[in-house]
């Protein structure tokens, strides 16, 4: 049985402040991307993915192939479920700014990433 680690190469982006979040994340697009009409797009590079980890502790190449039946939970449309799922549950925490507009893309106090802080006009 093979353990995947969250090695990877550096990232220049904010969000590597938590590393084993961004192999898996490539996973869940390619695997969104696979089901749709963008399959070329969904061939990630070895170099994106988890690294894993032999009996003695040796790092190899993950495979796209292994993971999908590492983890065959993992439907294609994974990934679009947990963004349906963000807004409704965000919603409750900090309402936006007009009630029952969703988006990933929103802005301001519809902006998936607002906080209790950022998500008031006027503060009382």
């Amino acid at each position: 049985h093979h353990l995947y680690s969250p090695s990877r190469p550096p990232c220049p982006l904010p969000c590597c402040s938590s590393p084993p979040t961004i192999p898996e994340l490539y996973f869940l697009i390619a695997r969104f991307l696979e089901a749709g009409p963008c399959q070329k797009a969904a061939e990630v590079g070895v170099f994106l993915l988890p690294k894993r980890l032999d009996w003695t502790g040796q790092e190899h190449p993950g495979t796209y192939e292994n993971l999908v039946k590492l983890y065959r939970h993992i439907s294609p449309d994974h990934l679009l479920q947990v963004c349906s799922r963000i807004c409704p549950l965000l919603e409750r925490e900090v309402p936006a700014s007009v009630p029952g507009l969703t988006s990933l893309l929103g802005a301001g106090r519809q902006n998936l990433l607002r906080t209790s802080k950022t998500g008031r006009l006027i503060d009382n």
